[in-house]
C-alpha cells in the first residue's frame, strides 16, 4: 500500500484556514518562521515519514520488539531511523534555544507529528513520549533539573517516558503503591513495579529518563498523596554525561495485539535513586502536564489511522474492479467497473474523509492554542488553557472513536483482501485500536469532559466554545450555518437536562457522559467542515481538492452531523435501563 505524507491538506489548513502567517507572527520570537520555511520543514518531514519511516511499519508489526536481561532490541531499522531523526534536528524543533532546540511553534510540531505517526505509529511513539517529558521538565523542574535533563532530551540523545500504571491501579491511581524514601543527600528511593510503560527500554537512545509517580512514607491515601520523580536509566555524572547504571529494569515486555514495534515494558524499580519534581504530594498535578500533552498525540494517533485507512481505500477503490454501476457499465470495453463507482463504497471513502479530515482541521486548530498557552501574554495564554481543557478529553476521546472507525471502514473496502496482511489495512486497525485505551479511555475523558469542563462551571467554558462557534457562522454558506445553529441550541438543550437529571441521580452523569462527548465531537467538525467549506466553495471550479473539500462538507452535514439526533435521544433517556439490573444479577450472569 503506498503511502504520502499529507502536506497539501495540512498547508491549505494553514493558509486558508487557520491563518497560520499571521498566528506566527503574534508568538513571541515567532517571526522568523514564514510560509517558505515552514513548508520547507513539511516537505522534510514528509520525505522522512515516506522514505524512512513508512519502510519500516510493517517490518517492525511482525519483528516486534526483543527482551533479554541486558534490555530491548527494537526492530531491525528503528534504531538507525532513530538517528537519522536526531541528525536532523528534529527532537528540538520547538524547544527553546537555551537547552539547544530551535524555538518554532508548537503547533508546528503537531504537523511533524502527523507525518510521524501516519507512517510508523510505534516508532513515532518513542520520541512522542519524550516531547511530554521535556514538557513536564519546562513546567515543573528546577533549573538545575532542566540544565541536566533538558538539553539531553532536545537533542535526543536521551528519551523519556512516564510511569504511572501498576498491576493494581490503571485509571484510578488512589491505590497506587510504589513507594519513594528520602535518601541523606536529597534524593529518593523508588521501589515498585509499572506496567504498560511504553518505550520504557529500548536501544534507541544511550539513556532513558523516566518520571515516576511514587508516595512519600507520610503521604495521605488517595491521589492527593502522589509525588513524582525523576529516575534516570543512568545517573547523570557531573558532566551530565550517563554514568552509574540505576536499579531500574525491564522485567518482560507485554505481548500486544498492536503497536508491536513499540516497547510496552513491565518495569521494576528497586531501590533506584530518584529526584522530586515540584513539591511533595503534588505529583499528579504536575503529571497531568504530561498526560495532557500525551492526550492531544493520541487524538494525533487517531486521525493518522484514519489518514492511512483514507489512502489505503482510495488506491484499492479506483484500482480494483468488480461489478457494474448500477446506472450502466462506466466502462463498457472492461469486463467490470471500478469500485468507486458504487454508492456504498462512495459512502465508505467519504466517511473516512470526512472524519479525517475534520478531526485533522480541529487538530491543527488546537495546536495554535497550545502556541498561546505557551506563550509570554498571560492573559491569553490563560484564555487559551482554559479552552485547551475543554477540547482535550474531546479530542482524545472522539478522534481515536473515528480513528478506530476509519481503520475498520478502510478495511471493508477491500472486502476479503482487508483480512489479509499483505495489504496493511488490518495492522492499521490493529495498531489504531489502542488510542481509545491508554491515556485515559474514551469513558474516562467522557467523564472528564461532563462532569469537570461542563457541569462544575455550570457550563461556562461551554458556552465561551459556542460564542467561538457562532462567530464563525457569520462566513458561512446559509445552509450549513442554519443546520449547525440547530445543533448548537440542541447541545445547551440537553446540557441543560442534564444538570437537573444528574442533580437528581448521580448515575446520570456516567449513564450520559460518552454519548455527550460523541454528541460533541461531531458538532466540533461540523464547526470545522463549515468554516472549510467557507474557504473551499469560491474555488470550486479550480481543482479536484477544492471540489473534494466542497463536496465532503456537504455530505458531513447530510450523512454525518445527523448522527446527533440519535446521541441526543439516548442522552434523554436517561440511566434507567442501565442501572435496571441489581449489581448481583451480573455475579449470577458471570456464573458466580
Amino acid at each position: 500500500m503506498p503511502f504520502k505524507a499529507p502536506i497539501r491538506d495540512v498547508q491549505f489548513l494553514a493558509d486558508k484556514l487557520l491563518n497560520a502567517q499571521q498566528h506566527y507572527a503574534s508568538l513571541a520570537g515567532g517571526e522568523p518562521l514564514d510560509c517558505d520555511l515552514r513548508n520547507a520543514i513539511l516537505e522534510e518531514a514528509a520525505r522522512f515519514s515516506e522514505e524512512v519511516l513508512y519502510p519500516l511499519n510493517r517490518n517492525g508489526d511482525e519483528q516486534g520488539c526483543l527482551w533479554n536481561e541486558d534490555g530491548v532490541k527494537t526492530p531491525d531499522g528503528f534504531a538507525d531511523a532513530y538517528r537519522q531523526y536526531i541528525d536532523g534536528g528534529w527532537p528540538g524543533l520547538s524547544m527553546p534555544t537555551a537547552f539547544g532546540g530551535q524555538a518554532l511553534p508548537k503547533s508546528l510540531d503537531f504537523m511533524v507529528s502527523e507525518c510521524l505517526s501516519q507512517a510508523n505509529h510505534a516508532w513515532a511513539m518513542y520520541p512522542g513520549l519524550s516531547a511530554g517529558c521535556r514538557g513536564t521538565l519546562l513546567a515543573h523542574g528546577t533549573e538545575s533539573q532542566q540544565a541536566i535533563y533538558l538539553p539531553k532530551l532536545t537533542s535526543g540523545a536521551w528519551t523519556g517516558t512516564m510511569c504511572l500504571t501498576e498491576p493494581q491501579c490503571g485509571s484510578d491511581l488512589s491505590f497506587l503503591r510504589t513507594r519513594a524514601e528520602a535518601r541523606e543527600d536529597g534524593s529518593y528511593s523508588i521501589s515498585g513495579t509499572k506496567i504498560f510503560i511504553s518505550a520504557g527500554e529500548h536501544d534507541l537512545s544511550e539513556n532513558i529518563v523516566h518520571l515516576v509517580l511514587a508516595r512519600l512514607p507520610e503521604a495521605p491515601a488517595g491521589t492527593r498523596g502522589i509525588s513524582l520523580f525523576i529516575v534516570p536509566k543512568f545517573l547523570p555524572d557531573r558532566h551530565g554525561e550517563p554514568g552509574a547504571r540505576n536499579a531500574v529494569q525491564c522485567g518482560s515486555l507485554e505481548h500486544k495485539m498492536g503497536i508491536h514495534g513499540n516497547a510496552t515494558c513491565v518495569m521494576n524499580f528497586d531501590g533506584a535513586q530518584g529526584f522530586l519534581i515540584g513539591e511533595p504530594h503534588r505529583g499528579l498535578l504536575a503529571m497531568f502536564t504530561f498526560m495532557n500533552s500525551a492526550r492531544l498525540g493520541v487524538a494525533l494517533e487517531g486521525l493518522a489511522h484514519g489518514e492511512v485507512a483514507l489512502q489505503g481505500a482510495l488506491s484499492y477503490a479506483t484500482e480494483r474492479e468488480a461489478g457494474r454501476a448500477l446506472s450502466g457499465a462506466k466502462v463498457p470495453t472492461r469486463p467490470a467497473d471500478r469500485l468507486v463507482v458504487h454508492p456504498d463504497v462512495r459512502r465508505m471513502l467519504l466517511t473516512i474523509r470526512a472524519l479525517t479530515e475534520g478531526s485533522r482541521a480541529l487538530l491543527h486548530s488546537l495546536g495554535q492554542l497550545v502556541d498561546i498557552e505557551l506563550g509570554t501574554d498571560a492573559e491569553a495564554a490563560a484564555e487559551a488553557a482554559s479552552l485547551l481543557a475543554f477540547y482535550t478529553p474531546i479530542a482524545k476521546g472522539f478522534m481515536t472513536e473515528m480513528g478506530i472507525e476509519c481503520a475498520n471502514i478502510g478495511m471493508q473496502v477491500y472486502g476479503g483482501h482487508g483480512y489479509i496482511r499483505e495489504w496493511g489495512m488490518e495492522q492499521n486497525l490493529r495498531d489504531a485500536r489502542i488510542t481509545t485505551m491508554y491515556e485515559g479511555t474514551t469513558g474516562i475523558q467522557a467523564l472528564d469532559l461532563l462532569a469537570r469542563k461542563v457541569l462544575r462551571d455550570q457550563g461556562a467554558s461551554l458556552e465561551t466554545v459556542i460564542v467561538r462557534i457562532r462567530a464563525d457562522m457569520e462566513d458561512m454558506e446559509t445552509d450549513y450555518a442554519q443546520r449547525l445553529s440547530a445543533r448548537l441550541e440542541e447541545w445547551q438543550a440537553i446540557t441543560a437536562t442534564l444538570f437537573n437529571s444528574v442533580s437528581e441521580n448521580i448515575d446520570e452523569l456516567g449513564a450520559a457522559s460518552v454519548d455527550y462527548l460523541m454528541y460533541s465531537g461531531y458538532v466540533l467538525l461540523g464547526w470545522q467542515w463549515g468554516r472549510m467549506a467557507s474557504v473551499s466553495e469560491v474555488r470550486e471550479g479550480a481543482d479536484a481538492f477544492y471540489r473534494a473539500k466542497a463536496v465532503t462538507a456537504h455530505f458531513y452535514f447530510d450523512k454525518i452531523l445527523p448522527r446527533c439526533s440519535s446521541l441526543a435521544e439516548q442522552i434523554r433517556a436517561g440511566a434507567d435501563s442501565l442501572m435496571a439490573l441489581d449489581d448481583m444479577d451480573f455475579d449470577v450472569l458471570a456464573g458466580r
